[in-house]
This record gives structure tokens, sequence and C-alpha cells, in this order.
């Protein structure tokens, strides 16, 4: 009877035993499929955010604003340009009204006081500009680009104008030059320029 009972004992044990090792089994694959998942989503999500090294550098040097979040912009009207465009088969001409948005109220007053020298500056850009380089969406986007460029060196700032593709890269890639990196441009006063009137004639 004693073996019998002895017997009936450890009969229970291997049972309990092979649970434990079936749920110690189950975590750690639950852990490795886990972390796994966390690795590669780890992984991806810089690869995501900027395709290439090139990329990266060139969206680190973007001026970023330096207004705050919920704070209102200021905006500045500037009196309408009208000027002959650089057309050499025809006589056209441009007018333009826009408006200056700046990166706080301090800007203003340091605007109105330079008010000449940008004017100068902007008709001297649009002076430069033929009626087919300004016609079209990209031609105004580039434009606001080079007012707000103008603008800012008027106001004292140091910009540079952003390289153009060199066109003898796209016929032979074994002339190509080696690009510079791009540097790190200050935060422009004049975060973007809005057209409210644009004609051309």
């Amino acid at each position: 009877m004693s073996t019998a009972a002895a017997a009936a004992d450890a009969a229970p044990a291997p049972k309990g035993k092979k649970k434990l090792v079936i749920l110690l089994a189950g975590l750690i694959l639950l852990l490795a499929v886990a972390g796994g998942a966390a690795f590669v989503l780890l992984k991806k999500k810089p690869a995501e955010e900027h395709a290439d090294e090139e990329t990266a550098q060139v969206e680190k040097a973007k001026p970023k604003p330096r207004r705050e979040a919920g704070v209102a912009p200021v905006f500045v009207p500037l009196d309408p340009f009208t000027v002959n465009l650089a057309d050499r088969e025809v006589e056209r001409y441009a007018q333009v009204a826009l408006t200056l948005e700046l990166d706080e109220a301090k800007t203003e007053a340091l605007v109105k006081s330079y008010m000449p020298a940008i004017r100068n500056n902007i008709l001297m850009v649009l002076a430069h500009k033929t009626a087919a380089q300004i016609l079209s969406s990209e031609g105004k986007l580039a434009l606001a680009g080079e007012i707000q460029r103008a603008t800012a060196r008027a106001l004292g700032y140091e910009v540079e104008e952003p390289e153009a593709a060199d066109a003898d890269e796209d016929e032979d890639p074994s002339r190509k030059k080696k690009r510079r990196k791009p540097r790190p441009q200050p935060a422009l006063p004049v975060t973007a320029v809005h057209f409210s009137n644009f004609i051309v004639q």
C-alpha cells in the first residue's frame, strides 16, 4: 500500500512541471516576438523620416521660424510694385502687391525703417524676371523665396542663394562635381511672402 501511495504522489509531479515548462516557453516566445517587432519598428522609423543623408542635411539647414506656437503672426503690406520685366522680344510689365509675414512684432518697426532698401531690393528682383519665369505657380513660389531673401539682405542678414543644379551633371554623370554641403541659414525675419495682386501684361 505504501508503494501504491508513493507511486500516486510521484505521478502528478511531472504534469505540473510540464505546464510550467510550456508556460515559460510561451512567455519566452512572446517576449522574443515583441522584441523583434520593437526592433523593426524603431529601425524603420529613422529610415522613413530621412530617405538619405543629403535630405537630412538639407532639412537641418532650412531656416526655422522663430515664432512660438500660439503667437499671432505679424503682417506688413507693401505698396504695389509696377516694374518692366526682362523680356526682350516684347515690352512686358508686372503689377505686384505683396505682404510680408514677420517672425515677431519687434521686426515690424525694423522693416518700416528699412523700407526704402527693402523696396529697392524687391524691385531689382522683379526687374530681372521674364514673364515666363513668374507666370507659373512654381515661378511665383521661387519669386516669393527670392523676395524673402532680398528683404533679409536689406535688413542686414547674410543670406546665400540656393545653388541651382548644374545642367552638365544630367548629361554626363562622369563629370559630376562634388557638391558642397549647404551651410545652415540663419532664421530669417521674414517668414513668408504673400501675394495679394499679381498681374503680368
